[in-house]
């Protein structure tokens, strides 16, 4: 049977090379009826909107910068809501090539995949000239999550993806800054199957990145959002660690009180270690007593979006 595919563009202030990407989009696919292109206008303030209609897509237009990851929730909903089969995320830069499109959607055909994402790192002889600052910082980021997850990946951050249906209805996604990492997280643990391949990159040298131009920036809010996705998803085992390291430190101050008592018969003059020692286990305690707390309420959120997906699958079903 064939299906309908949407390539979703988020954009911002992409008038140079919009066209360029929209124009470059196969007109067909091996299993595929129909393509559409979405661009998501994410508050441009440049000619991005009108060159993207003038090249025929669809334009969905955010009046101020919401952010990557909101605009991709956005092409998400639109999916969802003209029940497409498949939906390509790819940037509005031209740095990804459109024609590389059927090489993301033929796993998710095959059923082999529910998620393919293109890879920068994975072949060697396709790694792009980028900066090492940049280069070592998707490797790092891709360590950390494959970390997580407990499976090997080697690009993380790439936007350059495709999704099925199914995983359309089960992405739940938070962040605004970007949905890069969280996808690969959110979707490990609902125990999807996700497939990198390797894809060429064109870098510019003059381009300057509109998510990532200050690293340090980005490498704190994408951090914030994993450690919030992990904590929503392992609550338990994060607010361990948390209580684990509090405890540790109040040993610490324990073992000298402990120790001051035994080789000189007194705990002074350190009592103030004893003190310490116990403010530090009582904050364990309290972590600790939190973790079970998350857990219980992690239930609820996974009834819940167990809920929201039997919805949005029944919302297709009756369209």
């Amino acid at each position: 049977m064939a299906k309908k595919l949407l390539v979703a563009i988020p954009a911002y202030n992409e008038e140079e090379k919009i066209g360029e990407v929209i124009q470059n989009i196969p007109d067909k696919i091996e299993g595929i009826s129909e393509i559409h292109t979405l661009v998501i206008d994410d508050g441009s303030t440049d000619n991005t909107a009108k060159i993207a209609a003038e090249h025929g897509a669809e334009v969905l237009k955010n009046y101020i910068n919401l952010g990557y990851g909101a605009s991709f929730k956005k092409a998400i909903h639109y999916a969802i809501e003209n029940s497409y089969d498949l939906m390509v995320s790819i940037d509005g830069d031209a740095q990804f090539d459109p024609k590389d499109i059927p090489k993301l959607v033929k796993p998710i055909m095959e059923g082999k995949a529910d998620l393919v994402t293109a890879s920068r790192f994975i072949n060697k002889d396709y790694y792009p000239d980028m900066p090492l600052s940049k280069f070592w910082g998707n490797k790092l980021m891709s360590i950390l999550i494959s970390k997580i997850v407990g499976k090997k990946f080697y690009d993380v951050s790439c936007g350059f993806r495709a999704y099925s249906q199914e995983t359309l209805l089960s992405l739940n996604l938070y962040g605004k800054f970007t949905f890069s990492q969280e996808t690969f997280i959110d979707m490990s643990f609902k125990g999807l199957k996700i497939m990198e391949i390797p894809i060429k990159v064109k870098y510019y040298p003059s381009r300057v990145s509109k998510i990532s131009s200050n690293l340090f920036s980005y490498g704190i809010r994408a951090l914030k959002i994993i450690v919030e996705t992990y904590r929503d998803h392992k609550p338990f085992a994060f607010f361990s660690y948390i209580s684990l390291f509090f405890f540790i430190i109040s040993i610490v101050f324990g073992s000298i009180l402990l120790h001051t008592y035994i080789t000189i018969g007194s705990f002074h003059p350190n009592v103030w270690a004893g003190f310490v020692g116990g403010a530090f286990f009582f904050i364990a305690v309290v972590f600790f007593i939190v973790g079970i707390s998350a857990d219980i309420n992690k239930r609820i959120r996974v009834n819940q979006e167990e809920i929201l997906y039997l919805l949005k699958k029944n919302y297709l079903k009756n369209k």
